[in-house]
């Protein structure tokens, strides 16, 4: 009985431990579509918009994978506005002056906006880029893992799109940025 105690008192501790450490890990400030054009209003920044489903496999990885990794959280938390968006959001959004509807199709639709936002390409993940303006820059669609992720997220904030291609960014990469 003494031991059956002492096992349960050391699992309490290590997943009070844990539970710590989950709540601590730093965490991507995500805004809605509503809150990012206030932010926009009083700090203008570049803005990513995460383009998912409730059902795409490879969204809940790059959630898991990318959009928890503490270098990729601590660079778009302090460069970036980043907006989570349902793709399939049956929500009348209302955005830069204009009111996009949910459109059906078949069983599943999707939200105007998200075709909008994607150049009417849409599939999941996409990330949308925009600039300080809320104009596209640029929809990247297809999961990324950090390393990659990180290469695009340096190259559209340093406004290094402005300058060169992307693959001759990426060839170059290594040399100028690294997030630990």
């Amino acid at each position: 009985m003494k031991k059956l105690f002492s096992t349960l008192f050391i699992l309490s501790l290590a997943l009070n431990s844990w539970a710590q450490n989950a709540e601590e890990s730093p965490k991507i400030n995500w805004l809605t579509i509503e809150e990012l054009e206030e932010a926009q209003a009083k700090e203008p920044r570049k803005v990513f918009v995460d383009l998912y489903t409730s059902w795409c496999t490879w969204c809940h990885k790059m959630d898991k994978a990318t959009f928890q990794h503490p270098g990729i959280v601590e660079y778009v938390n302090a460069n970036y506005y980043a907006v989570k968006f349902n793709a399939e959001s049956k929500d009348s959004i209302y955005f830069k002056g204009h009111t996009f509807k949910y459109v059906a199709q078949g069983r599943r639709g999707y939200n105007e906006l998200a075709a909008t936002l994607a150049n009417g390409r849409l599939s999941y993940p996409t990330i949308v880029y925009l600039d300080e303006e809320l104009n596209v820059i640029q929809p990247v669609p297809g999961y990324m893992d950090p390393k990659s992720f990180e290469q695009v997220i340096t190259y559209l904030a340093g406004n290094h799109y402005k300058e060169q291609p992307f693959d001759q960014y990426k060839m170059n990469y290594e040399l100028v940025y690294s997030l630990k």
